[in-house]
């Protein structure tokens, strides 16, 4: 089922209203990633201000959920003894079917069930798993007594108004997606639902309508159904930190869920049914009597043509939902986002959760996750993370922006003035609160650096993705070349190489305006924003919050070290424990004894997963702690730099058939590399620098990737996937395409326009000279519109599947899984990760390399 976005609160308010002191406490199960972090603080608020008890579960991939499931979900359950509640997931399950791995289907032999678990589902990753988004749980008729797929307030997977929300069942929270573009997938996944069994083509008509095969007067039970993404996978090539993969078969071979609920009917009438066919089909299969007798078929080619039509339609549902599946990963609007508007909705909203959305949005940038999957943000000149998920991205940053002028006025006047002076007019960097007391949030015009406040400016830019890449900061050409850029701006190396706090203020104040002079000399188009130019003032802007005189940080520089404590730990550990193999493993499961964890390496390694996901959920509340993992981020971010140009320098990068592949398994920070949101950091960095080195034209164009980083530990390598990502082209070259294409179908239109008008004047002048009626031209020219009308719409989805450009790294896995028998876990919620034994890469990437691995 699914919540539609204008219903955002509704779920939540029924929470409210049947809270009440003997309620068991909402689980929270919450992604280790810092968007899903952000979303559990301004839930918990929410929850501690209405006073409704909950529990906090970390989830480092599909292996913990499924433990999570067995230790938390099932007592929860009224079938097992519990007394049922509510489950929200963060950033976790959106891709599998939840029912299932839950455990909370029911059998053949009607046992189980939801038993009144009613599971949220919040996750930015696509595609959806639809048996989430259109399946209604199994329950009992009011009036009838039969189990059927039916509830009230819920038509087709839809929830109402009237949804009260008591019998349990899985809904995924909509971000306006569905709605829009998912009905398609609806209308197909709720007619395979409905659908009855049918057997072959060339098989007996006479099972179809024999009398001994009705259903008990019970009626049938009916079976569970199973995502339509499944029906390839099979147990062997999965871990049990895998989700579960089944199907169900019909007797005509087709993967298609079983029919839900069905009435005791026999097969003929239900297939006359499910076509819409008359409803005085009798049961000798003959019409009834005021049908022409000229024209009543035979019995058994009727029930065959029926049958033919019924397979017809199966086929057409299927190719919508393979289709869908097909088109690889891509993400939607954060988690972050979507808790903030619920939040909203009820009127909650306040500083601190718009903080913690602003950190959780602004962390997705960091790891990649754009509209097309996991893969290199969008080129923008529009500076700042402006190129991130496109118009879509941009709106969400337009909302924040509103969210912060409504929240933070300054209305003290030597405040305005201050800002008047050094703010807006001039665009300088806040590196300071406003007073002792002041915690608001300010826009502010942020660099492409890194933790410039933190560090110092040629550091900052020196460790920027952005930067490095356009600068080529791996080669001594490239020192010269930031050295040279910072001598064009005036400012001195022994100036920028003291903490940015402490420059010259004349030097932070026009840093703006020598920027935006002599970067596009070197390439950086968008390294700092344009000046304002109508609309919003402040497009491209970013956000900066304060805590008196304590500390300032930008949203992403939280972002930042938020990832760092997540995918490094404790910073006050660094050149020990916190690089113990423990420390960056989650259970081994390959069915190879050898290298198999013991159970107290499981558990240890268990305890650094928590303790990290407390340290960054306690940071996020409190400053100081953050403030002390500053040096945590930036000993990754130095790592990142060090191990990329190592790469690039040894030349370890090498060009296959489908993508680039790199591999770290030597140098003084390859444990490091083992966390796959680390790996993925720096796999960014060096697609952005082959993207640079080789430009992005012929053959060499694209920025497709396969990192690989070694857990000699383990005996395995951490495989991530990067898609192109839309990343190879600038903005304004989209933009001069985009615009291209309009006027080229603008000039179109206006010529089939052009001769249609001529057309239908020639045509009515024929038929007027005929002495036709004018009706009789209208209704011809109105058909001739409607084909120019379809012919238009039909090259706009053309235009809109072409060069999706989406990761597809996750089907292309699965598939060469099964084609060698490699030894793979995919225990990651991002389905272009994997752990694989160290002697199956070489022949996996091989294979995979004759894989189409974007979309």
């Amino acid at each position: 089922m699914y919540l539609p976005r204008n219903l955002i609160a509704h779920l939540y308010q029924n929470l409210v209203k049947r809270t009440h002191a003997a309620a068991p406490p909402v689980l929270l199960l919450v992604a280790l990633e810092p968007d899903a972090l952000c979303a559990c603080r301004i839930l918990t608020a929410l929850l501690k201000r209405d006073y409704i008890p909950h529990k906090i579960q970390p989830i480092a991939g599909y292996g913990d959920l499924s433990r999570a499931a067995d230790e938390l979900v099932r007592p929860m359950r009224t079938t097992e003894g519990g007394s049922g509640g509510v489950v929200v997931c963060l950033g976790v399950g959106g891709m599998i079917d939840m029912e299932d791995m839950l455990g909370m289907d029911m059998d053949e032999n009607g046992q189980g069930g939801t038993g009144d678990v009613e599971v949220w589902v919040l996750d930015a990753r696509r595609p959806w798993n639809l048996a989430n988004v259109f399946g209604t749980p199994i329950g009992e008729d009011s009036t009838t007594g039969e189990l059927v797929r039916r509830q009230p307030g819920v038509e087709k997977g839809r929830i109402l108004q009237s949804y009260q929300g008591l019998r349990g069942g899985v809904i995924v929270f909509d971000d306006g997606d569905i709605e829009e573009e998912l009905q398609a997938e609806r209308e197909a996944y709720c007619g395979l639902e409905e659908m009855p069994e049918v057997g072959e083509d060339t098989g007996s008509d006479d099972d179809l309508d024999d009398p001994s095969e009705e259903a008990p007067a019970s009626g049938q039970v009916p079976k569970k159904r199973k995502s339509w993404s499944d029906r390839d996978d099979s147990d062997e090539d999965m871990s049990d930190g895998e989700r579960p993969r089944q199907r169900l078969r019909s007797n005509s071979g087709g993967s298609i869920p079983s029919s839900p609920g069905r009435r005791p009917i026999r097969r003929g009438l239900m297939i006359e049914s499910q076509l819409g066919g008359s409803s005085d089909f009798s049961r000798s299969g003959s019409r009834s009597r005021s049908a022409s007798p000229s024209i009543v078929p035979p019995k058994e080619a009727s029930v065959k043509s029926l049958r033919k039509q019924l397979m017809v339609m199966r086929n057409k549902y299927t190719g919508v939902l393979d289709r869908y599946y097909q088109l690889g990963a891509s993400y939607a609007e954060p988690v972050s986002s979507l808790v903030y508007a619920l939040a909203s909705e009820l009127g909650r909203e306040d500083n601190d959760l718009l903080w913690n959305a602003i950190v959780g949005v602004s962390s997705l940038e960091l790891y990649g996750r754009t509209g097309s999957g996991v893969g290199l943000n969008p080129l923008s000149t529009a500076g700042g993370s402006a190129g991130w998920n496109g118009n879509r991205g941009e709106q969400i940053r337009s909302v924040f922006r509103d969210e912060v002028r409504r929240l933070n006025p300054v209305t003290d006047p030597q405040g305005v003035a201050r800002d008047a002076s050094l703010g807006d007019a001039s665009g300088v960097i806040p590196t300071s609160a406003r007073s002792a007391t002041d915690k608001s949030i300010r826009l502010s015009p942020e660099p492409r650096f890194l933790l410039l406040r933190h560090w110092s400016l040629y550091e900052s830019m020196q460790h920027s993705p952005y930067l490095s890449a356009k600068l080529h900061m791996w080669s001594e050409q490239g020192q010269k070349r930031l050295n040279k850029l910072l001598a064009k701006m005036g400012v001195s190396l022994s100036e920028c190489k003291q903490n940015y706090t402490h420059m010259d203020m004349e030097l932070k104040r026009g840093l703006r305006e020598r920027l935006l002079k002599f970067a596009p000399q070197y390439g950086l188009d968008g390294l700092v924003p344009p000046p304002p130019r109508g609309g919003d003032m402040k497009d491209g802007w970013g956000f900066v919050r304060c805590w008196g005189w304590k500390a300032c940080l930008s949203a992403v520089d939280a972002a930042v070290i938020l990832g760092a404590i997540l995918e490094v730990g404790d910073a006050k550990s660094l050149a020990q424990s916190s690089f113990e193999p423990t420390n960056f493993v989650s259970t081994n499961d390959y069915g190879d004894t050898t290298a198999a964890a013991t159970q107290e390496e499981q558990d240890e390694a268990q305890e650094h997963i928590v303790a990290r996901f407390w340290t960054a959920y306690d940071a996020l509340g409190q400053i100081d702690k953050l403030v002390q993992h500053i040096s945590t981020a930036q000993h990754l971010h130095r790592a990142i730099l060090r191990t990329g140009t190592a790469l690039i320098e040894k030349k370890q990068i090498r060009h296959l058939r489908a993508f680039r592949m790199a591999v770290v398994k030597e140098g003084p920070d390859v444990q490091l590399f083992t966390h796959p949101g680390a790996l993925t950091k720096l796999a960014l960095w060096i697609a952005e620098a082959i993207v640079e080195l080789n430009g992005t034209k012929g053959k060499n164009r694209g920025s497709e990737l396969v990192m690989a980083g070694l857990d000699d530990s383990r005996g395995l390598y951490i495989v991530v996937g990067l898609g192109g990502g839309g990343a190879t082209e600038s903005a304004k070259e989209r933009l001069q395409k985009r615009e291209k294409k309009a006027k080229e179908k603008e000039e179109k239109r206006a010529r089939k326009e052009a001769e249609l008008r001529k057309k239908r004047e020639a045509k009515r002048l024929r038929l007027e000279a005929a002495g036709l009626d004018e009706d009789e031209v209208e209704e011809d020219t109105e058909d001739e519109d409607d084909e120019s009308e379809e012919d238009s719409e039909s090259e706009d989805e053309e235009e809109q599947t072409a060069g999706k450009g989406r990761n597809r790294f996750g089907n292309a896995f699965q598939e060469v899984v099964r084609e060698t028998g490699a030894r793979v876990r995919m225990d990651s919620f991002e389905a272009c990760v994997i752990e694989i034994k160290k002697e199956d890469l070489s022949g996996f990437l091989e294979r995979l390399s004759m894989k189409a691995v974007v979309g």
